[in-house]
């Protein structure tokens, strides 16, 4: 019998392991997992080496110090942090996120920062007051997989904007803009990750953050930017926000890559107006976040040599960073390509013509690597000649071991093109898999 490819087919085979298929509101079918999700109870094996996900190593922080502090705020001041706290987050804490967010240029009041459960909850927070179905977001090309999966589940629209090694496409975003207005449809805003992005790694230049934020001002669209890794710049200072120049842009900044990811506590800083909503969203999501960690990250703030944690941090990633990017330039077959990141966690590699990182996934771990596929960073499918690859957690050993083996994979799945075509080196054509590939 030939199988049907039908809507009421389709629900019928999944109600089979879900009963409850036709009762989910429409936005719910958005809601799958992402890529990185996906690998993670694969990577957690020993033997494999992940260059997949981008946890920060947070063993690098003064454990026993951060731990004697955590003890003597819940003894002295338990009652306190034990308790609820407001919507907006603690005023103490938020005037500590002002003083963090200067170092890159950003200059806010306390009263229009709002206090969220990690950056991933403010960028929920934005989409929920901004965006009706069918609402346009644009979106760099690649974009952070965990943004476009907040941005399915309200079913707006991705379109993304191209980016090279300078970031950002100014003109592509001129472009778009002017042909979304031509066919009548409303851009919502803009979300960027314009330092050390996640994926690619790259850095939107001086010049180019300019042009952005007058194009977005030509057309009155309201710009979110995303800045998790801001401090983690290897050289230099930090790069100027976008926010710094213009008191409209809406940032978003997080404490788990500069303290840790288990705190989950993050920020926005918005406009007045913007701010008020934002509040009353929250209260309807979570009531309030968590005091325990608002307190202890403010805690650590007021006691704890933060700066110079900031800096042995960058440090330790700096190492990493050097370490991938040797071991890329010494093992990987001809044809590759990646960018080189100033700071940050990730690295983003092409593969030559005729790959597709998605299907040598699965011969990656089997050969004991893992890596992100490009495709989990794209809206609309696209990325499957790329790969993000993440230096922040394993040891520089292991990283340039995980490189050599990825090398391997890469250069066997090269000679299965040349030797079969391109079918069988995108896992679509007659190629089998070895023993031990699932």
């Amino acid at each position: 019998m030939q199988a049907s490819n039908t809507t009421e087919d389709h629900v019928e085979q999944h109600s089979r392991t879900d009963p409850y298929t036709d009762r989910y509101a429409v936005r719910a079918a958005g809601m799958v997992p992402s890529e990185i999700r996906a690998l993670f109870a694969m990577v957690a094996r020993p033997e494999i080496v992940s260059l997949a996900g981008g946890a920060p190593y947070v063993s690098a922080l003064p454990l026993d110090a951060v731990g004697g502090m955590i003890g003597d705020l819940v003894a002295g001041k338990g009652a306190e942090v034990l308790q609820y706290g407001s919507a907006q987050g603690d005023e103490l804490l938020r005037e500590h996120i002002c003083e963090v967010m200067a170092l890159e240029g950003v200059h806010g009041s306390a009263d229009d920062v709002v206090v969220t459960v990690g950056a991933q909850q403010a960028l929920d927070l934005i989409t929920k007051i901004f965006i009706d179905p069918g609402d346009v977001i644009l979106a760099e090309a690649p974009s952070y997989v965990g943004a476009l999966g907040t941005f399915a589940s309200y079913q707006a629209d991705v379109v993304h904007v191209p980016m090279d090694d300078g970031g950002l496409e100014p003109a592509a975003l001129r472009e778009n803009l002017d042909r979304l207005r031509r066919e009548g449809r409303r851009v919502k805003f803009l979300y960027t990750v314009p330092t050390f992005q996640n994926p690619a790694g790259v850095t939107l230049t001086t010049a180019r953050r300019a042009q952005i934020l007058e194009i977005c001002a030509e057309h009155d669209v309201l710009i979110v930017e995303d800045n998790p890794y801001g401090l983690l710049r290897y050289d230099g200072e930090p790069v100027r926000a976008l926010r710094a120049d213009d008191d409209r842009v809406i940032y978003l900044g997080s404490f788990s890559k500069t303290i840790a990811s288990g705190l989950r506590v993050g920020w926005v800083l918005a406009p007045h107006a913007i701010r008020a909503k934002l509040v009353l969203a929250a209260e309807s999501a979570i009531l309030c976040p968590s005091n325990f960690s608002q307190l202890a990250v403010r805690e650590y703030l007021a006691t704890q040599p933060w700066r110079e944690q900031i800096k042995d941090f960058r440090e330790l990633y700096r190492e990493r960073r050097d370490a991938m990017l040797d071991a890329l330039a010494q093992q990987m077959p001809d044809g590759c390509t990646w960018t080189r990141p100033e700071g940050g966690f990730f690295v983003w590699l092409t593969l030559p013509e005729g790959l597709d990182s998605k299907a040598m996934s699965p011969r990656a771990i089997a050969e004991r690597v893992a890596y992100v596929p490009g495709t989990g960073f794209y809206a609309d499918g696209g990325g499957q000649r790329h790969m993000r690859l993440s230096y922040c957690f394993p040891e520089p050993d292991r990283i340039r071991e995980g490189v050599r083996r990825l090398a391997g994979v890469i250069d066997q799945e090269l000679r299965m093109r040349d030797t079969f075509g391109e079918t069988a080196a995108t896992g679509t054509g007659v190629h089998t898999p070895g023993p031990g590939i699932v």
